[in-house]
């Protein structure tokens, strides 16, 4: 009896230790908007993640591990999400960041984060100096200073020279005007004129009727697709016949939902196409329409590779990870296949390295342009 009291006491110990192995966590802070007025960014970026995440935690990639994400409400505004970085940097248990999705909330957020060495990587900050604020900044989405002189090399590609651009009153919004309009000029090209509008504006018809005085050949709109969807349908209102081009975060099929008829025309360019045939990309697609019953967009997309990325390298590192070797190994990501396209990081700059297609909308579907 004596011995099999033993031997029963042993294997409880031995259970008790596998189970505490197995249940190793290693945790990751993501800071999204989940109310607010960007609330919709925030909901694809956390169910992009949570499929992400699943998937890796079931491959058994980190042995005696698994990955968790405390998600962080930062109703995009930098306040709340410089202390959202404060409590994640105060957590010893928190290895890296994911976020946040505007410049100037991910840039505020950034300087603290850079205090303590803990890595962020945003899925949509896209102003040029995100990354110059430490060396623990990495972004997966191209920045305007590319984006900017790419759609204006394809415009004036295409005939138009003449633009007038209508952007958001904000660091990001601020930053595509600047880089299109230097691009344009250094191209040759003529900007007609320059109008900003504040964020939350749903009536664009003063500022519509006011750039074509000028009589640009084409518009050129730096905005979210909800802005775009309204301005697109006022400038269809108001008869205006001038082709428009835009940034890529007009790129999503609320865009053409909402716009209807008006959208098509627009050209814009994109990382992310979810009509593609690679496999990993209709996988992504299919499992995220049978689990939130939608279609992902681009925003949905950057987010799905950030949190891949940020996974990949907590699995090259292994369950011991610290903030130190995730950043490491962040750093040395190289042709990240993602479903919007390959991703490397620049070993100076710390930019992705990754390319852009070029799509316009046309029978109310986007259409991939050769």
């Amino acid at each position: 009896m004596k011995r099999l009291f033993t031997a029963f006491v042993v294997m409880a110990v031995l259970c008790v230790a596998s189970t505490a192995l197995a249940e190793k966590i290693v945790k990751l802070g993501y800071s999204l908007p989940l109310t607010g007025s960007h609330a919709q960014y925030g909901e694809v970026f956390r169910n992009s993640a949570l499929m992400q995440l699943e998937s890796f935690n079931k491959s058994g990639k980190l042995k005696g591990a698994k990955v968790e994400i405390d998600f962080q409400d930062s109703k995009s505004d930098p306040k709340e999400a410089i202390n959202i970085a404060r409590k994640f940097n105060d957590d010893d248990e928190v290895v890296g960041v994911l976020g946040d999705f505007t410049s100037t909330v991910s840039m505020a957020a950034g300087r603290v984060y850079a205090q303590a060495g803990m890595t962020q990587l945003s899925q949509t900050s896209s102003h040029p100096d995100f990354c110059k604020i430490s060396n623990c900044q990495f972004r997966n989405i191209t920045t305007q200073a590319f984006e900017g002189p790419f759609v204006v090399k394809w415009a004036t590609g295409l005939g138009y020279k003449k633009f007038a651009i209508i952007a958001i009153q904000n660091d990001w919004g601020i930053s595509a005007a600047t880089n299109f309009a230097n691009a344009l000029k250094k191209d040759g090209g003529e900007v007609t004129s320059l109008e900003y509008f504040n964020p939350g504006n749903r009536d664009f018809r003063a500022i519509l009727t006011k750039v074509m005085r000028d009589k640009p050949e084409a518009l050129y709109l730096c905005m979210m697709y909800e802005g775009g969807a309204l301005l697109l349908q006022q400038k269809h209102q108001l008869g205006i016949d001038v082709t428009s081009f835009g940034t890529s975060s007009l790129y999503s099929p609320k865009l053409i939902e909402l716009a209807g008829p008006s959208a098509d025309g627009l050209y814009l360019s994109t990382t992310f196409m979810p009509d593609s045939p690679e496999p990993h990309v209709v996988a992504f697609v299919k499992g995220y329409v049978k689990r939130y019953g939608s279609f992902p967009n681009m925003f949905a997309a950057q987010a799905y590779d950030a949190v891949g990325i940020m996974l990949a390298a907590i699995a090259k590192v292994g369950p011991d990870v610290t903030r130190k070797t995730l950043r490491d190994a962040v750093a040395a990501t190289k042709d990240y296949p993602g479903v919007t396209g390959s991703t490397s990081f620049d070993p100076e700059t710390r930019e992705p390295v990754k390319g852009l297609a070029r799509m316009q909308v046309s029978n109310g579907a986007f259409q991939l342009v050769n």
